[in-house]
């Protein structure tokens, strides 16, 4: 089978494209944005995505393309989940940008499920390699002709060198591989302070923490776009996309379920809690919900009418001190969450709610209370894992027994707690099981992230406690 991209139009065609690289750290999500940055100052709808369950590079492609970027993650999703996603956010766009994970061929647990090339080949895409030839010459030939014969069905429509260290070592490169090898290069990036994000504890600073002003993120990505060939990427990357209509996974119509007028969910949204999925989001809304945002960090009360609060994950740790001096606010949510205003809380979100959270300068604050344990950060813990769980007690998302898929990743622990964990049965992709979470009255909280894809109930059984509340409680 041919490796390069056909050009001929098709009905429904446009430039859609995987960004994938040889490894990880090799530039994924430098080049992305560069080549987010050059597509949007030519005026093109862009609609980018993002493998696996990552939500730092996502905010980077909101601020880039102005519109939500979308996960797609195999494990969370399903097949028909990821299909139906791309389908539903591709369908307005000029071009589709899916930044990949990892190597190229990189799955779970050494397998290709979940990878790059196996997303392609789902969705039926070309790739554009990202290969960083810092400290190479002539083996980069080496390399992108092993990743081209590696999996005949992976269709690598174009190259983009990174790491380059002048246009000398650019063209040392180039002339030093193969002619076919060689026409798939559609430019380099040379190396640059300006496009580098610091990292911090879990990953890369946060686009909302990030010191550095977006117009100056901006100008580097056009200054280093400069030697990258976007007409090619344009053309080389064409692909026949499937009608939204075809896919049995699609979103209702926005806002038509049950209460859509009025039931107000409260969303956390400020620099330390950002991690939210566009598609929960978008599901809750789906449902009937109007999402109100509020900041934790800055305001001292729950938005007008919320019937319901979503406080998602984020970076807690980094602003203990607004969220401790702002006692008004937990006042409220402590009365609220007595009273038996439904609250669902991931990660960051549990921490908020805990009696105490301990930075990793070992300083303690005080939190909101809701919930009897106490949080420690820890350099040395870390959890990361895939899991699906079901829940074990009725609660806001729905009775004993709602399975859902999910992920976590902290570097915190529970040290102290007056209440066992009741939420969840979890069962790890690796097969370990567990009790985790708690749920306290309407209160459900856990250090899991869910993603509701495949199970939209969720979002309706949140949406009937929030309404059975509403009954009960006078407006505010």
């Amino acid at each position: 089978m041919n490796n390069t991209a056909s050009t001929d139009p098709a009905p429904r065609s446009r430039p859609a494209f995987v960004v994938a690289a040889t490894h990880s750290s090799a530039g994924k999500t430098t080049v992305t944005a560069i080549v987010l940055r050059l597509l949007r100052e030519r005026g093109l709808k862009v609609q980018a995505f993002k493998i696996g369950p990552d939500f730092i590079d996502p905010g980077y492609h909101r601020e880039i393309t102005g519109r939500p970027s979308i996960n797609l993650d195999l494990w969370m999703m399903g097949v028909e989940g990821v299909r139906g996603s791309f389908s539903r956010w591709s369908a307005e766009a000029d071009v589709c940008v899916i930044e990949a994970m990892g190597g190229l061929y990189d799955g779970e647990n050494g397998t290709e499920k979940g990878s790059a090339a196996h997303i392609a080949k789902l969705l039926g895409l070309p790739v554009v390699v990202v290969m960083d030839v810092w400290g190479m010459t002539r083996t980069s030939g080496a390399v992108l002709g092993g990743l081209m014969a590696f999996d005949p069905e992976v269709r690598i429509a174009a190259c983009v060198l990174n790491q380059v260290g002048s246009r000398t070592h650019a063209e040392m490169v180039l002339t030093a591989l193969p002619d076919q090898l060689r026409e798939l290069v559609a430019g380099w990036v040379e190396r640059s302070e300006h496009l580098r994000v610091d990292e911090r504890h879990l990953g890369l600073t946060t686009v909302e923490e990030n010191p550095t002003a977006a117009a100056e993120r901006a100008a580097a990505q056009v200054a280093s776009g400069r030697t990258v060939d976007v007409d090619r990427l344009l053309a080389t990357t064409r692909t026949a996309l499937p009608d939204p209509g075809e896919t049995s996974a699609h979103h209702p119509p926005r806002g038509t379920g049950p209460g859509a007028s009025h039931v107000r969910l409260a969303v956390a949204r400020d620099a330390a809690f950002c991690f939210y999925y566009e598609e929960n989001l978008r599901a809750l809304e789906d449902a009937g919900f109007t999402l109100v945002p509020f900041r934790p960090t800055v305001d001292s009360q729950l938005p007008d009418g919320a019937d319901a609060v979503y406080l998602g994950g984020g970076y807690p740790e980094s602003f203990t001190a607004e969220l401790a001096a702002n006692r008004s606010l937990a006042h409220e949510l402590r009365a609220r969450a007595a009273h038996g205003m439904p609250v669902y809380a991931e990660c960051g979100g549990m921490m908020y709610l805990a009696r105490s959270l301990t930075g990793f300068d070992g300083k303690a604050a005080a939190m909101t209370g809701i919930l009897p344990i106490d949080v420690v950060m820890d350099r040395r813990y870390l959890a990361i894992h895939y899991v699906e769980v079901r829940t074990q007690a009725p609660s806001p998302l729905g009775e004993a027994g709602q399975r859902a898929r999910g992920q976590e990743f902290h570097q915190s622990r529970i040290t102290t707690a007056e209440i066992e964990p009741n939420l969840y049965e979890v069962t790890t992709s690796t097969g370990e099981r567990r009790r985790a979470g708690f749920v306290l009255d309407n209160v459900a909280a856990s250090y899991i992230h869910l993603h509701f894809s495949m199970h939209p109930e969720i979002p309706r059984n949140f949406l009937s406690a929030a309404l059975r509340y509403a009954k009960k409680v006078p407006a505010v």
